[in-house]
C-alpha cells in the first residue's frame, strides 16, 4: 500500500534544472562531433575527471572522431594499447577504415572487425552513453554519424577478497563478497555451476544508477516469491541507492517491527545454500552485503558452520543459540520481577545474601538494571566505532572498571552486575547482528513490564511478542514457519540439524516445484563397517 500511495503522487511543479537536464540526456545523438562534444561538457559541467580528447583516423587522417572516458574509473593501459593504438598506429585497422565504402557503417566496422576488445555496444542517445561513461566505460564517437561506441574497459581500485569480518567461523570457507558487483556474482557462480542459475539486471537510483541483481535458481525458487521480488524492485523510485541497508528498508514487509523480515550476509556459501533451498539473492553493487528472501525466524540462528561439522556438535550448538536468546531477552525481566514481587520463589540462603548485597543501594532493582544495561550500552557502541585496535581493549576495560567502581560505591549490587554481564555476553551468542539489536530493544519492553506486574508481565509480554512474530510474513511466507504453522518435515533443520543424509526435501513453504534435494535417506546413510 505504501508503494500504491507513493506511485499515485504527481508533481505538478515546474521542472527544476536537474529535471532539464534529464531531459537532455534522453535526447538522442547528433550527427556533428563538436555539438556531441559540446552537449557533453554542458552536462557534466566540465569535470576535470571526464578526458574528451579528439583524434583523427585514417592514412590522411581525414576521419575526425572523440574519445571519452572518466579518469579513474577506466583502465588507462588498455585504452592505449587496444583502442588508441588500434585506430591510428595498426596498419590494417587503417587499411580498414580506408577501405570502407560510403554504403558500409564506419561504426559497425569498428564493431565488428577493427577493434580488439571484449564487450563493445553500439549507443544511440546521450541517456545510455552517460550511463556508460560513469561507470568507467571508454565511449568512441565519429563526425558524422548519429551513434557511437561504449567499450568495456573498466578498472577502479577495490578491496581484495578476504575473510568477512562480521559472520565469522571456525570452519569453513574464508572467503567473504566484496564491493565489487561482479566479483560478487563470480563468488556465486564458483559454488554453483548450473545453467538454471539466472541473474536479472536491474539499474535503481535515479542519480546512482545502482546495479542490482537477483539471483535465484530456476526451477528450485518459487516462481511466485521472484515475481514478488521483481515488483517491489521495480517500485522502487529514489535518487540514490548506496548500501543494500536501503534496498532492504524499500522492499520489507513489517518496516515498523523490531524483526528484520530480509536476511543479509557476506558469506558466499551461505547465499549457495540459500538459492539451493529456493530463495531469492539480491546483490547490489558497492556493498559487500547479500540479501536474501524470504527471511524466517529460525534462519537468523542458523550458522554456516552448522553444516560443516557433525550433526550433534551442530545441533547442540544451535539449541545453544535459542537458549542464549531467551537468556538475553529475559534475563534481567526475571530478575527485576522475582527480586520485587515473588520473593517466596528464591531459596532462603539466596534471599538473604540479596538483601545483604542491597543493604546500602538506593535504588530499586529496575533503575539498577535500567542503568547498568544503558552504560553497557553505551561502551558497546563506543567500542564499534572507535579504532579496532582500542576499541575491544576500552570497552572491557570501562565494563570492568565501571562495574567494580558501582559496587564499590554502593549503587548497584553485586548481583545485578553479574545478571546485566551474562545477558551482554548471551546477546552476541547468535550469528546474525539482526536479532541482536531486536533483543537489545525488546529486553527494555520487558524490563519496564517485569517492574510493573512482575512475573504476569513478562507474561503478557510473551504472549504479544509470540503474537506478532506469528503475523509477519516475508514475501508471503510466515515468518515463524516451520513452527507456525507447524510442519512435521521441515523439523529436520530448525531447532537441530540432522544429518545430510537426512536432508531430503527443501522447505515445504519456500519451494512448491521441486522439493526432493537428494536421493531418498536409505540409500545415502553409509553403509555399516564390515567385518
Amino acid at each position: 500500500m505504501w508503494f500504491l500511495k507513493n506511485e499515485n503522487i504527481k508533481d505538478n511543479s515546474t521542472p527544476s534544472p536537474n529535471q532539464e537536464v534529464d531531459t537532455k540526456q534522453k535526447e538522442a545523438l547528433k550527427t556533428s562531433l563538436q555539438q556531441n562534444i559540446q552537449t557533453l561538457k554542458d552536462t557534466l559541467g566540465k569535470s576535470s575527471d571526464i578526458i574528451i580528447r579528439e583524434i583523427r583516423i585514417g592514412n590522411e587522417g581525414n576521419i575526425k572522431a572523440g574519445i571519452i572516458y572518466t579518469d579513474g574509473l577506466t583502465d588507462t593501459p588498455s585504452l592505449q594499447n587496444f583502442i588508441l593504438e588500434t585506430l591510428m598506429l595498426d596498419i590494417k585497422g587503417i587499411e580498414l577504415l580506408e577501405k570502407t565504402s560510403p554504403e558500409q557503417n564506419l561504426i559497425s566496422v569498428l564493431k565488428d572487425v577493427a577493434l580488439t576488445v571484449g564487450e563493445i555496444k553500439e549507443i544511440t542517445n546521450l541517456d545510455v552513453l552517460f550511463n556508460s561513461l560513469l561507470s568507467g566505460d571508454t565511449i568512441i564517437l565519429i563526425d558524422g554519424y548519429a551513434q557511437g561506441l561504449s567499450i568495456s574497459n573498466r578498472h577502479w581500485a577495490e578491496r581484495a577478497v578476504t575473510e568477512p569480518s562480521a559472520q565469522t567461523v571456525v570452519r569453513g570457507p574464508r572467503e567473504g563478497f566484496t564491493e565489487n558487483f561482479r566479483v560478487n556474482t563470480a563468488l556465486i557462480r564458483r559454488k554453483i555451476k548450473d545453467p538454471n542459475l539466472w541473474m536479472e539486471s536491474k539499474i535503481i537510483g535515479t542519480r546512482t544508477k545502482t546495479n542490482i541483481a537477483i539471483v535465484y535458481i530456476n526451477g528450485i525458487a518459487n516462481d511466485k516469491i521472484v515475481k514478488e521480488v521483481r515488483l517491489r524492485l521495480d517500485r522502487i523510485n529514489i535518487d540514490g541507492i548506496l548500501e543494500s541497508g536501503n534496498i532492504e528498508e524499500l522492499i520489507q514487509d513489517s518496516p515498523y517491527s523490531p524483526f528484520s523480515t530480509v536476511y543479509n550476509t557476506e558469506r558466499p556459501d551461505v547465499v549457495a545454500a540459500a538459492l539451493l533451498e529456493g530463495r531469492i539473492a539480491i546483490l547490489i553493487d558497492g556493498t559487500p552485503f547479500v540479501l536474501i528472501v524470504p527471511a524466517l525466524f529460525v534462519q537468523f540462528f542458523q550458522s554456516a558452520e552448522d553444516y560443516y561439522v557433525r550433526t550433534v556438535i551442530g545441533s547442540l550448538i544451535r539449541l545453544l543459540r535459542f537458549v542464549a536468546f531467551a537468556i538475553a531477552l529475559l534475563a534481567p525481566a526475571l530478575f527485576i520481577a522475582i527480586t520485587t514481587f515473588h520473593h517466596s520463589m528464591i531459596p532462603p540462603a539466596l534471599l538473604i545474601s540479596l538483601a545483604a548485597q542491597r543493604e546500602g543501594v538506593p535504588f530499586p532493582a529496575f533503575v539498577e538494571a535500567l542503568i547498568m544495561e544503558i552504560t553497557f550500552e553505551i561502551l558497546r557502541e563506543a567500542g564499534v566505532r572507535m579504532p579496532r585496535s582500542i576499541g575491544s581493549a576500552m570497552s572491557i576495560v570501562g565494563a570492568f572498571v565501571i562495574g567494580t567502581a558501582a559496587v564499590e560505591a554502593g549503587i548497584i549490587s553485586a548481583m545485578m552486575v553479574i545478571v546485566v554481564s551474562i545477558t551482554a555476553i548471551s546477546s552476541f551468542v547468535s550469528p546474525s547482528y539482526d536479532i541482536a539489536i531486536s533483543v537489545r530493544i525488546l529486553r527494555f519492553a520487558f524490563m519496564v513490564l517485569a517492574a510493573s506486574f512482575g512475573l504476569f508481565g513478562i507474561t503478557i509480554g510473551l504472549i504479544a511478542l509470540i503474537l506478532h512474530l506469528c503475523s509477519l510474513r516475508s514475501f508471503g511466507v510466515p515468518y515463524m514457519s516451520p513452527i507456525a504453522p507447524f510442519n512435521v518435515s521441515d523439523q529436520k533443520d530448525t531447532f537441530i540439524v540432522l544429518p545430510l543424509w537426512k536432508l531430503i526435501t527443501r522447505p515445504r513453504l519456500l519451494n512448491q516445484q521441486n522439493k526432493v534435494r537428494q536421493q531418498d535417506s536409505a540409500a545415502a546413510k553409509p553403509a555399516p563397517p564390515t567385518k
